[in-house]
């Protein structure tokens, strides 16, 4: 019996919804969790960044299971991972067993419950013309959930302080697993349901692709630009001597208007080139980070930037999965999506790695502020040259002419 595509939409989102919303308050914690161990902002910095490293190396092969196996083991084993990491990060009270916990494990469990294996269920069921849509539409409520967790982890780390919030986290995490049975309910594995080309041969494929390869240096970008500002923003802000409550209502904020930002980029990707929204989506970042350097800095700027960041923030994301799909089909999705997200991590690495480690150098973000304006730019040029034409049609143009 086919599925309602309501019901599959509704489950996914809330998958995202759960693992997004988590993952965002993380920056929160930065500030007393370093004061309470005397650890300096590159501890913390490197973890969260060892975090982003291991999300997007362990994303294909995430993605590749889905594929093949179906995505309901993929999630179940993420959720588990996404728990003890929680759990590890606040037992941790060394930068190496942080690093291991918030890093590595917690790395490793966000490649099991985020976009690319719940694409990878998706792709199937939902119908081509309403792909892009589809996407944007689980993407925003991964936005929902990070305005939403941001004020009640606030609200959490003051009433409890950190430590116990963080187990709450733990306790929220394994909320995935019954939402991921639920999600794959009926719905074979798509590499299953098919035979012809094998995982490696469609890797081989798109890595010979042009195309792909513009896709990922774009994307890496994207990571870089987003992760900096998500963790580092709040303590910035406290540096230019503004109240504590400003940086949670920014990334709240980020998080509200993510929801219509997303929303909007997959409705449009349905409609116009998704090559010129991405190019417009990366050069519009660049100039909103220099807009907001440029201006005094007050908590009205900060709520201005952080609007306009959260409507660009995660709007690369149903796009992109979304030219995956049209030039590659969504056979291997998971897998394919899964090697690009890793560029973007390794981007979201260095961002909030550099982060910590430029201020401690040098007392300031400055440099950093820099580089996340000019990458803005080469990635608007990079997507801009993509062709979005699918393999199975350039095969065929040469017998139609």
């Amino acid at each position: 019996m086919t599925r309602p595509l309501s019901s599959v939409l509704t489950y996914a989102a809330l998958i995202v919804c759960v693992a997004m919303g988590i993952r965002h308050s993380f920056g929160l914690f930065l500030g007393p969790m370093s004061v309470d161990h005397g650890w300096s902002r590159e501890v913390f910095s490197f973890a969260i960044a060892l975090q982003n490293l291991m999300w997007g190396a362990a994303q294909p092969f995430a993605g590749l299971l889905a594929d093949r196996y179906g995505a309901k083991r993929v999630l179940w084993a993420g959720s588990l991972l996404y728990a003890l990491g929680l759990i590890g990060m606040a037992w941790s009270a060394t930068g190496t067993g942080f690093a291991a916990s918030a890093g590595l494990l917690i790395g490793i469990a966000q490649s099991g419950v985020t976009y690319s294996v719940v694409f990878s269920a998706m792709g199937q069921f939902v119908p081509v013309a309403k792909r892009s849509w589809a996407m944007g539409l689980v993407a925003a409520a991964g936005s929902f959930g990070q305005f939403l967790m941001v004020p009640v982890a606030a609200g959490l780390i003051g009433g409890l302080g950190w430590f116990l919030t963080l187990l709450v986290f733990a306790a929220g995490a394994t909320l995935i697993m019954p939402l991921g049975a639920a999600l794959t309910a009926g719905i074979a594995p798509a590499a299953a349901a098919t035979g012809g080309q094998n995982a490696r041969q469609a890797l081989a494929e798109a890595s010979a692709d042009r195309g792909f390869m513009l896709l990922t240096l774009g994307y890496f970008v994207c990571g870089f630009q987003v992760v900096f500002i998500g963790v580092h923003l709040p303590t910035y802000l406290l540096d230019k001597g503004l109240p504590a409550n400003v940086g949670v209502t920014a990334l709240a904020l980020i998080g509200l208007f993510n929801v219509f930002g997303t929303y909007t980029a997959g409705f449009l990707g349905g409609r116009l080139p998704k090559r010129y929204l991405l190019a417009a989506i990366y050069f519009t970042r660049s100039i909103v980070i220099s807009m907001f350097l440029l201006l005094p800095l007050s908590p009205l700027t900060v709520y201005a930037f952080a609007a306009a960041m959260g409507f660009l923030w995660l709007s690369t994301v149903p796009l992109t999965n979304a030219v995956i799909a049209q030039i590659f089909g969504v056979r291997f999705l998971g897998m394919l999506s899964g090697f690009i997200f890793f560029s973007h991590q390794i981007g979201s690495f260095l961002g909030v790695w550099l982060g910590g480690r430029l201020f401690d150098r040098n007392g300031s973000y400055d440099t950093v502020w820099g580089i996340c304006i000019a990458l803005g730019v080469v990635a608007a040029m990079l997507n801009l040259a993509i062709d979005e034409t699918s393999l199975a049609s350039r095969r065929m143009q040469p017998a139609v002419s």
